[in-house]
């Protein structure tokens, strides 16, 4: 039986059309997923990929502490900034993700609070086997909510339709559906949970970079784009030059120029019209961009989200996989 000292990585959500029938709701946070970890008072985050990442928020594992009653356990929930509407906002979160020691003005200027949503270990014994259901009743009973430290709310008895129409009107991701009756599954993605985005958000790994001219000049003009197909190939998907502030197509050159290589990184040569020039990485650092639709091979409109720490490069499948 996993007990709060094993390391457990999170259970991930299938993408695909909501479902019907019995099934419980929850919002979709925009944010950065992780693990928490109390155990003899003190408190460890780590994201989904198992790094730690307690330095990078440190207002928050006292305020888990004090929420869980400091009893040892291990929850699941999401890491968000809110921007001025009470929204999540992962472009604000950006600027606190890839700060490993924040000073007090960042933390002021940028605060973060964690929505939990789920628990894997109370008191040195394990969780996962009971129902999603059963495991909500253990968490709503450990948790006291406070500023830093929200339960994510869920529904039972309202349809699909109906959550999608409120995520909408308040200016969130999407939505979660899921099983009441599924066990935790850590490190699964499972069809007993279903997300439903309201935007077509997808990880990408950036394997190349053209230079920017006019406001760009002397900073990144778009980024080359690649993910895995069926047969696990590094493959071209596409640029994406919009999304940027000028700070970011500075800091973003100033990443590149280190990991260039004199030849590209994908398994199928990309399309020449589309890379002329190019300058091209080890394909090391992985982003999210938000599209319109994949067709033919390549992103319709994409945007530029940001890069995220916390996935891998493996991990990345073409548009519409995850």
């Amino acid at each position: 039986m996993p007990s709060t000292t094993t390391e457990l990585s999170p259970m991930l959500a299938t993408l695909g059309p909501p479902p019907t029938g019995n099934w419980a709701f929850e919002m979709k946070w925009d944010g950065q997923r992780t693990l928490a970890t109390v155990a003899d008072g003190q408190c460890r985050l780590t994201s989904r990929t198992g790094n730690e990442i307690t330095r990078s928020f440190p207002e928050l594992p006292h305020p888990l502490t004090t929420a869980t009653g400091g009893r040892d356990c291990i929850v699941d929930g999401e890491i968000v900034t809110l921007d001025s509407e009470g929204r999540p906002s992962f472009a604000r979160l950006q600027r606190r993700m890839h700060v490993h020691r924040p000073t007090e003005e960042l933390r002021a200027e940028l605060p973060v609070l964690i929505y939990l949503f789920d628990v894997l270990a109370l008191d040195g014994q394990s969780t996962t086997e009971l129902s999603y259901r059963q495991r909500r009743a253990v968490l709503d009973d450990l948790i006291v909510p406070g500023p830093r430290v929200q339960l994510s709310p869920y529904w039972t008895d309202v349809d699909a339709p109906t959550m999608l129409t409120v995520a909408r009107e308040h200016g969130l991701e999407g939505i979660v559906a899921k099983d009441p009756d599924a066990p935790y599954l850590p490190g699964t993605r499972s069809d007993g949970w279903i997300k439903t985005p309201l935007r077509r958000n997808t990880e990408v790994v950036v394997v190349g970079w053209l230079p920017g001219s006019g406001k760009a000049a002397g900073g990144i003009g778009s980024l080359l784009l690649g993910a895995h197909d069926d047969e696990e190939r590094l493959v071209f998907i596409g640029r994406v030059g919009t999304g940027f502030t000028a700070a970011t197509r500075r800091e973003l050159r100033s990443q590149l120029r280190p990991l260039e290589r004199p030849t590209t990184p994908l398994a199928v040569a990309p399309p020449a019209r589309e890379t002329h020039g190019a300058h091209w990485v080890e394909p090391i650092l992985v982003g999210e961009v938000e599209y319109r639709e994949y067709a033919g091979g390549s992103l319709r409109h994409p945007s530029w989200r940001g890069l995220r720490t916390d996935k891998t490069v493996p991990e990345v499948d073409l548009p519409g996989r995850h």
